[in-house]
């Protein structure tokens, strides 16, 4: 049994300041995430509609992507935290070794199936004149999955004792070096589109480098993941994949959404608006970025709780994320209204994007509500995955993206005729409505958990 460290102490003690230590740096992670991808879109606009169109068409497929190794990692990151919350130090390392071997598995599959039918899908996706530009991103980017699937299982390893300190430096090192290299290779090389996605695909090699040495070079985890420590268990890969499935299953319905909702774009105001709408939601990414760190700092607190059956724990992460989740959202919500112009202008740099400015203007302006109507959606969905109920936190976002959000967004755009602006407030409506849904579930579920915990735990009286 290895000694606890700080991390573990600190991620067993206290549930806010938890939240909090976990939440920070892992909003810095993701600031650092979205900033490089942002740079991705600012970059490419350069090139014109046609080439940012078609980064709108691959981002739901590099979601898919991102997906693969956030799903694993979401797996071993419940799996490791509720066995460190039991006390179960042995099994905590083989689970974090089973995430390993996933990771690798599960990017040969997926890196053949993509890269056989891309075509196919990015015609059914609709990409018509934006094609070749998609082709020669996607091709590159799907060519290298196992980079991005190992890179969300480590990280996520690191992040379930605890030490965000290296899961943050090592997407720093990634985001960074990215941001330097997209114009080197768009413009100074003259690589264009292509240029992008090689810069995307070494920089989150490096990352994979520095984890590794950490996790097997260095070797001063708390885990041991010594390959001596593994021990194949077919129950611990059912208990990865119960959450591990759900949770990359999430990011295809984010990305069928995102295909559906191009489809009503482009049938309302043409490929144009796919290009409007993808700016538009990499501003609110960038916004979203402190809901997703504390969502995921609710994963491996509640998984703790979870697994040491301290219900009262469980309900503070929950609690206490959703209400520093809404007044953080409120805030910025509130600044990307206001600078909604502003900000638009980023996007519309040449001559060749000069026009999308005030339609992007106007997406923000709608799409600041979304930022609002996320927070007790969200940590109600990332404390069933930290519990290991991932098909909980699936259903939820089936109910509020693909179907509500969908729905919504039809039937104001088309049906009510409000056009654009009605597919942007069905967005916001669908996922508010879903959302409220996912947290009377949550505190149903952790109101019959302390039930439990109290009948099966409590000290017995003579």
């Amino acid at each position: 049994m290895a000694k606890k460290s700080k991390n573990i102490e600190m991620i067993t003690g206290d549930p806010k300041k938890a939240i909090v230590k976990l939440a920070l740096p892992m909003m810095l992670s993701m600031l650092l995430i979205m900033l490089y991808n942002l740079a991705d879109s600012i970059w490419v606009a350069g090139l014109g509609a046609d080439a940012l169109a078609a980064i709108g068409f691959i981002t739901p497929l590099f979601m898919v992507l991102i997906g693969l190794g956030n799903g694993i990692g979401a797996g071993a990151n419940s799996l490791i935290a509720r066995n460190i919350g039991a006390g179960n130090y042995k099994e905590a390392n083989n689970s974090g070794l089973h995430g390993i071997l996933l990771s690798v598995i599960i990017s040969v599959i997926f890196t053949i199936l993509i890269e056989g039918f891309m075509v196919p899908i990015l015609e059914f996706m609709g990409a018509g004149n934006t094609i070749q530009y998609a082709m020669d991103y996607s091709y590159i980017i799907f060519g290298f999955l196992f980079i991005f699937v190992y890179s969300g299982v480590a990280s996520a390893i690191f992040r379930s004792e605890g030490d965000m300190r290296r899961a943050t430096i090592a997407i720093a090192v990634t985001a960074i070096l990215n941001i330097i290299l997209d114009p080197i290779f768009i413009y100074v090389l003259d690589l264009g589109i292509s240029g992008a996605a090689w810069a995307t695909v070494i920089s989150a090699s490096m990352s994979c480098i520095v984890m590794s040495y950490w996790i097997w070079g260095k070797k001063d985890l708390y885990l041991d993941l010594s390959p001596k420590n593994f021990s194949y268990s077919n129950q611990i890969m059912l208990d990865t994949l119960q959450v591990a499935i759900p949770s990359t299953l999430e990011n295809v319905v984010f990305s069928a959404l995102a295909i559906i909702i191009n489809s009503m774009l482009v049938i309302a105001a043409g490929t144009t608006a796919v290009a409007v709408y993808t700016a538009s939601m990499r501003i609110v990414q960038l916004t979203m970025i402190p809901l997703l760190g504390l969502g995921t700092a609710v994963l491996t607190v509640a998984g703790v709780a979870y697994g040491a059956h301290n219900h009262v724990n469980l309900k503070t992460a929950h609690s206490y994320s959703i209400k520093l989740g809404f007044a953080i959202s409120i805030l910025l919500g509130a600044i990307m209204f206001i600078f909604s112009k502003q900000i638009a202008t980023v996007f519309s740099y040449t001559a060749a994007s000069a026009s999308l400015s005030g339609d992007i203007a106007t997406a923000l302006s709608i799409l600041t509500l979304f930022v609002i109507a996320v927070p007790h959606g969200m940590m109600s969905s990332m404390m069933f995955q930290g519990v290991g109920k991932g098909v909980y936190s699936l259903l939820i976002t089936l109910l509020r993206s693909l179907i509500l959000e969908t729905v919504f967004a039809y039937l104001f755009c088309f049906v009510f005729g409000w056009g654009l602006i009605g597919i942007y407030a069905g967005i916001v409506f669908g996922c508010f409505v879903g959302g409220t849904v996912g947290y009377l579930w949550a505190k149903l579920f952790i109101k019959r958990f302390r039930e439990i915990s109290i009948r099966k735990y409590a000290p017995q009286k003579d």
